[in-house]
């Protein structure tokens, strides 16, 4: 038997925001949000090297980011502290997401850097522990930590699994990055939704209140938006864009209309799934390592 190294391949997968609502602002100036993430069958990837020394280094290069900034070098370097374990890692991104295009792409990779060196170094700690971890490099990390679909409340770091239906998406990205801290920011910003039910959400009474401000400052997304709409199917922007998504019942429908998206966008389909790739990824490594022993 073919022995694989499981230090290759782990997906960083990315996520919709269903919808997004802001219900308040906290005295620390963070806002109160309501919203579902579910994850993607499309994301980032990620192959780790282990090291025998105490050293931690990203071999990818990522736009604008400087290396002891990027996500997945911080990630290590935690679960480093909060273990002591003393060894080491090269991690190495191949990037498929989009940077500020509102799927999660720095998030889930950091992520995936604590769920896969949690294993491959055996430092033995659970869901609960590395989600508490993660949320102090990011408020949408938990979400992967954790796996599964989810009703997010509080700055996201709230969550209650959900399993809402899985259809096929065209997710666009119309070339444009939006700061999401700018968007947050913009006085026109609506704060004061009212609370809403998981019941609310599946019957559709539900949006996202980022989508006005992003599409006046960034004409580029009204037009994917519009363009989607045009297809015959509900569209919304994820997160604080600026990638836009279109439901699609079947994936045959999705590419159908993919294939006539304009050139000068980027898009790409995907199902949705409620259960995240990356703890598929690692229960399947579980058993190969079972087989293999």
């Amino acid at each position: 038997m073919t022995r694989h190294d499981p230090g290759m391949g782990w997906p960083a997968p990315a996520k919709l925001n269903l919808f997004l609502h802001i219900t308040g602002r906290r005295p620390d100036g963070y806002h109160a949000l309501q919203s579902v993430f579910q994850f993607l069958d499309y994301g980032d990837r990620l192959d780790f090297r282990l090291l025998d020394e105490d050293r931690v280094y990203a071999e990818h290069v990522l736009d604008g980011v400087n290396h002891d900034d990027d996500l997945t070098v911080r990630a290590a370097l935690a679960l480093k502290a909060a273990t002591g374990y003393p060894g080491g890692v090269a991690i190495r991104v191949h990037k498929c997401l989009p940077m500020g295009g509102g799927l999660g792409g720095g998030s889930s990779d950091a992520a995936t850097v604590l769920v896969a060196l949690n294993a491959l170094w055996g430092t033995g700690l659970d869901d609960d522990a590395l989600a508490d971890m993660g949320l102090r490099l990011g408020a949408d990390v938990p979400v992967f930590v954790r796996g599964h679909a989810a009703w997010a409340e509080g700055v996201g770091e709230q969550l209650k699994p959900v399993s809402p239906p899985e259809p096929w998406y065209l997710v666009v990205h119309p070339g444009v990055m939006v700061p999401t801290a700018a968007i947050f920011s913009d006085p026109g910003l609506t704060r004061d939704c009212s609370s809403i039910t998981i019941a609310d959400f599946l019957a559709g009474r539900a949006g996202n209140v980022c989508e006005p401000i992003v599409c006046q400052r960034f004409p580029e997304v009204a037009k994917a938006l519009e363009w989607l709409q045009d297809q015959g199917v509900m569209a919304r922007m994820t997160g604080t864009g600026s990638c836009v998504f279109g439901v699609f019942e079947t994936e045959d429908a999705a590419r159908a209309a993919c294939e006539h998206l304009p050139k000068v966008w980027a898009g790409f389909v995907a199902q949705g799934c409620n259960a995240s790739p990356l703890h598929r990824h690692r229960k399947q490594l579980r058993v190969i390592s079972a087989l293999q022993e």
